[in-house]
């Protein structure tokens, strides 16, 4: 007999403003807790350095979270030059110091082109990837190193935002890039590019697909709430499941299309796109999930959301 889940059956988005110090994990069971929300999930591991923007979805949401997890991304960073450590990040060991005092704007600007682009990143072994299901920051943490594979990402803005010179140089950046893509991985290149090592020290997420800062709350806004028992604000602030699949097209079906789409079958929809993965709403507006056109034009059922409960 299957267990029954506790909590409420609560369905949305929220986007949370991930404080920092604090895993990815950390922050779902906190927002889940505080909704009291019987299901829940992340959308990508953020640092527990980083803070800003993870969409966590509840209950049916869950079903689109992929969609977000694959959604192109937004940072802002400071990079420290002169100081490489073994997580690439401030929370790591030092392992080379060197002064960075010649180190200028330009020579920043120079090198930062090459990253810009389609390019080659190996990821960290402070990664979440997994090797033979263990994630490598756990393998890194008992001093086990394992061949990474380059992986094919796109970093399709690269700004430098501020740059301050000294024995150990910052500068602040902005990109806007693929998934899979790893700022620390970054900074450690920028920082071999220049000859004097580097890593990130400050990181801040500020869009995951279409969510931006704007739209997100922090843990301790929620925690305020509901220490004043406003719950039904709390609720208000969870956007709908098809907020995370904005970018699909829309297709709207009659209600007898949506009945039986329901029930497992391809519907045929006047005027849909001719290939690819869709949104499904009723005319009413209702939203149903996701569907894919098939090669006779019909749209196949793929994720759908369960209205009763």
């Amino acid at each position: 007999m299957a267990r029954k889940r506790r909590g409420r059956p609560l369905d949305g988005i929220l986007v949370l403003d991930k404080p920092a110090g604090m895993s990815s994990n950390q922050a779902l069971q906190s927002a889940k807790r505080l909704f009291f929300a019987a299901k829940a999930g992340h959308t990508g591991s953020l640092d527990p350095l980083a803070t800003g923007v993870l969409p966590l979805c509840f209950g049916e949401a869950t079903k689109f979270s992929q969609y977000l997890l694959d959604a192109d991304k937004a940072y802002e960073s400071t990079i420290t030059l002169g100081c490489a450590t073994d997580t690439g990040d401030a929370e790591g060991e030092v392992l080379q110091e060197c002064d960075a005092a010649g180190v200028t704007e330009d020579s920043v600007r120079e090198a930062l082109t090459a990253f810009e682009g389609e390019i080659e990143q190996v990821p960290s072994m402070y990664s979440a990837i997994k090797h033979q299901g263990q994630p490598l920051y756990k393998l890194a943490r008992q001093g086990v190193e394992v061949e990474r594979k380059a992986r094919r990402v796109v970093i399709k803005t690269l700004q430098v935002r501020a740059f301050r010179p000294g024995p150990r140089a910052e500068v602040d950046i902005y990109l806007e890039c693929s998934k899979g893509t790893y700022v620390r991985s970054l900074a450690e290149d920028l920082g071999t590019a220049l000859g004097v090592g580097g890593h990130v020290s400050v990181l801040r997420r500020t869009q995951a697909g279409p969510f931006g800062i704007e739209d997100s709350v922090s843990l301790s806004t929620l925690e305020a709430l509901k220490a004043g028992g406003e719950l039904q604000q709390m609720d208000r602030l969870l956007k709908p499941a098809h907020a995370a699949l904005d970018a699909l097209p829309l297709v709207r079906l009659s209600e007898s299309g949506g009945y039986y789409m329901r029930q497992g079958q391809p519907v045929l929809v006047p005027n849909a796109p001719c290939d690819g993965i869709v949104r499904v709403a009723l005319e009413t507006g209702e939203f149903l999930g996701v569907g894919e056109i098939l090669d006779d034009g019909r749209v196949a059922p793929r994720r759908l959301v369960v209205t009763s409960r």
